[in-house]
């Protein structure tokens, strides 16, 4: 993305985060919300922000609906619309990537179970969402599929195609 665009790009991926669920089996610390707070504060300003959390609440331990999982997108969302941020952050543009659905196969199985369905129902609850909050949407399972290995994650190849279609969807902001 950041070749294509000829950006500088700030990544703040962190294997295991939720939108807002503190993971008592990772220490309690993968909630999105804080971090996304502390993010915007310490790399402000800047042009644009991408959004793409909801695997990870697909977790069996967190029995949380798709619309469980959408709400804790949209408080994501109004942290980083919200007149601190954008005033702080000199009124960036905001993309919501929907990740690509999990399969309930491989490694991790057993932590995604009833994941599959869950995470299919992503993609146009966030769709919506989007449209709500006024910001640019992508759907990554249009473009990418996830691992078999562990049923979550994209490898090397996937992630060349989504950056793309990142890139194409933060020109077209």
């Amino acid at each position: 993305m950041a070749q294509t665009l000829g950006c500088a790009l700030i990544e703040e991926g962190l294997p295991g985060r939720t939108t807002g669920f503190d993971d008592p089996v990772m220490d309690g610390i993968m909630n999105g919300y804080p971090a996304l707070r502390q993010a915007l504060q310490s790399h402000a300003p800047i042009d644009a922000l991408t959004i793409m959390l909801g695997t990870n609440d697909c977790k069996a331990r967190f029995a949380a609906s798709p619309q469980t999982i959408a709400g804790g997108i949209a408080a994501l969302l109004d942290l980083a619309l919200g007149d601190e941020m954008q005033d702080r952050g000199s009124g960036f543009k905001l993309l919501l990537i929907a990740p690509a659905p999990v399969l309930e196969t491989g490694v991790l199985a057993t932590e995604f179970w009833g994941g599959a369905q869950k995470s299919k129902s992503l993609a146009p609850l966030l769709r919506d969402l989007a449209q709500n909050r006024g910001v640019g949407f992508l759907d990554a399972g249009e473009h990418v599929g996830v691992s078999a290995i562990d049923g979550v994650h994209l490898e090397g190849p996937a992630h060349r195609t989504l950056g793309h279609a990142v890139a194409r969807a933060m020109s077209a902001l």
